[in-house]
């Protein structure tokens, strides 16, 4: 018997079936994704999940004319596989390979380039009321699951287009599970807000605060009046304006299709709220979804298995390690995560010092300002955040913590190259966005005991100090137990040579040894790219015909720009090599050969010095 998958090559091909067809294809995509992702590596709990809901969009809606935006994206292996991209596949996440995101130039069936979350209902917004505009007529759907319901802007979304009379369905994917589990279920949000704290506070307090803000205010009277009996999600949506439809079961076809027949032919914004179960259809997955987020190479027959040799420690690892013992030693420590527990090493510090853990949601503007608000009253706030969400909350981190310099430390997690995850999720933009910033200081340990002794030196400040560090491993080097820092603002020469000096911020110093003893060069492990050592740096480019510096992150506004402006200050004329990434997007990939493309490995560091200066640095 034919397989229907195969002869599915795009979504015209799907809607040609029949209804009774599509189970059997569901099921068939499913043990496709299942192994497919266990060649690959990928996120796959989250993808078994949307299977039927993919099927049943691409069937009911004339895709691509009609727009479908995911949010966050990670849950779109389906769409991709029903969209002339089964047979690539194999190259998932690898470099010239498939995207795991939706990527416009990837293909036309990709509305909207997404990987961050919470985006999906003002873009597709955006896209219906530009088709109003128009005189087009198409459908922009939006399917967003329920722990990025949590961000603010998915509800300034739903705010606007419920004034509007935009062709827009949003499609909510309750699987009540974000990537930590406790945090972002809809329904659980909406328990605590039936639960008679809420009505108590409702009463007594909100009548009086809620009456500046009418909407508001006839929310909370509905919310009293309506407590026993009500359908308490129809409430919420339609007060912005939207047709609220469900809940309904998003894993059964003869229960999606007829409702979205049925909402095609709707005016204005409609609200869809399907209950879907993480995993689904794979018994390991569905019973640990956490594990089975983002796994790597697997055998779907025997599911994860511990790894033959013990892995390196991480940095992440050790961030989580110093957090429980810096909590040890001093009560007023608190962690902050916006939704990223086991991906920001905090689960340990959770179990141990859980009336000191909160995790706020993927929230990033309100981790800061809550954070600004702790260490307003004297608790030291620890903000764990990798570097690419901390862009998020860019204007809380000027004007609600370092305008009133209030201090707390940033853990940047993901600083760097990221690999796979590609150029959403690269975090190469932290130096150049907070170096600009008054009372933000940026520190760049070079392996994993250095940065236990930074988060050490970070947490003495009396202002914001972030401390930048990257996925995965580093060189390897032992990390001591005690919780010593290391001087505020100073770096350290690694290796004296001659001539030519070369300034490493960060974990690249191992790339970098290996050339300064190849070129008789002196090596300098800068550590703080805000403030730099202005002491060692004038003294280094005093005694070197030439400087280079080398940094995982943006050239421009960097660090090496810093070491430039710092020459100008001081008055010192120097020939000055910078090396990092240039101004494009990094692509996902191995992070290693990233690196080795972008000359920043140390054959390629090695190279771009002899280049330069010349083989034996008689250019200078």
């Amino acid at each position: 018997m034919p397989s229907l998958l195969s002869s599915i090559q795009t979504p015209a091909n799907l809607r040609a079936l029949s209804r009774q067809q599509l189970r059997p294809l569901a099921d068939e995509l499913r043990t496709f994704l299942l192994h497919s992702v266990a060649q690959t590596g990928g996120h796959l709990s989250s993808n078994l999940g949307t299977v039927e809901l993919t099927v049943a969009l691409h069937y009911v809606f004339n895709t691509p004319d009609d727009r479908v935006v995911w949010d966050v994206g990670h849950q779109t292996y389906p769409h991709k596989i029903l969209t002339e991209r089964r047979d690539q596949m194999a190259s998932l996440r690898q470099r010239h390979g498939l995207s795991g995101f939706p990527k416009r130039d990837e293909s036309v069936y990709d509305a909207f380039g997404t990987a961050h979350s919470s985006t999906s209902i003002s873009a597709a917004l955006g896209m219906a009321v530009a088709s109003q505009q128009k005189g087009e007529q198409r459908h922009a759907i939006a399917v967003i699951g329920d722990g990025a319901m949590t961000a603010g802007m998915a509800f300034e979304a739903l705010n606007n287009a419920g004034v509007s009379n935009a062709r827009l369905l949003v499609i909510l994917n309750d699987n009540d599970m974000s990537i930590s589990p406790p945090v972002g279920a809809l329904n659980r949000y909406l328990a605590q807000l039936m639960s008679g704290r809420f009505y108590t506070a409702a009463k007594e307090v909100g009548k009086q605060v809620l009456k500046g803000a009418p909407p508001l205010f006839e929310l909370a009277k509905r919310f009293e009046e309506h407590a026993k009996g009500m359908v308490v999600p129809a409430t919420l949506f339609e007060k912005f304006g939207f047709n609220y439809i469900g809940p309904i079961d998003g894993h059964d076809l003869d229960s999606l299709i007829p409702t979205l027949e049925n909402i095609k032919h709707l005016e204005g914004p409609q609200f869809l709220h399907v209950v879907t179960k993480k995993g689904q259809g794979y018994d390991l997955a569905e019973a640990d979804p956490v594990a089975y987020h983002g796994p790597g190479k697997f055998d779907p027959a025997v599911g994860l298995t511990p790894p033959a040799t013990p892995p390196k420690t991480t940095f992440t690892q050790v961030f989580g390690q110093w957090l429980c013992d810096m909590a040890e030693k001093d009560p007023r420590l608190v962690g902050i995560t916006p939704a990223m527990r086991e991906g920001s090493g905090m689960v340990a510090f959770h179990q141990r010092f859980a009336d000191r853990y909160h995790d706020v949601g993927i929230a990033e503007q309100h981790a800061l300002t809550f954070a600004a608000g702790m260490a307003c009253e004297g608790v030291k706030p620890v903000v764990a955040i990798y570097s690419t969400f901390l862009q998020r909350a860019y204007d809380q981190l000027i004007h609600d913590v370092a305008l009133q310099k209030l201090p707390m430390v940033l853990a940047l997690d993901r600083a760097g190259i990221v690999g796979a995850d590609g150029p959403t999720h690269a975090g190469l933009y932290d130096i150049a966005f907070l170096r600009c910033v008054p009372h933000v200081s940026i520190a760049c340990p070079a392996d994993e005991n250095e940065c236990r002794q930074l988060l050490t030196t970070a947490y003495q400040q009396d202002h914001c100090v972030a401390v930048r560090y990257p996925r995965g491993a580093g060189a390897g080097v032992p990390v001591q137990k005690s919780l010593d820092g290391l001087p505020f603002g100073k770096g350290e020469i690694r290796r004296q040579g001659h001539r030519v000096a070369i300034l490493v911020f960060g974990t690249l110093l191992y790339q970098v040894l290996p050339v300064g003893q190849a070129l008789d060069a002196t090596v300098v492990n800068m550590r703080w790219a805000k403030p730099l050592d202005m002491e060692l740096l004038a003294s280094v480019a005093a005694s070197h015909d030439a400087l280079v510096t080398v940094e995982e992150g943006a050239l421009m506004g960097g660090a090496g720009s810093a070491v430039l402006e710092a020459l100008q200050h001081l008055r010192l004329l120097k020939p000055v090599l910078t090396l990092g990434v240039p101004d494009v997007f990094t692509e996902h990939g191995d992070p290693v050969k990233l690196l080795g493309e972008l000359g920043l490995d140390a054959s390629g560091i090695e190279a771009s010095i002899t280049q330069r200066f010349g083989k034996n640095l008689s250019g200078i």
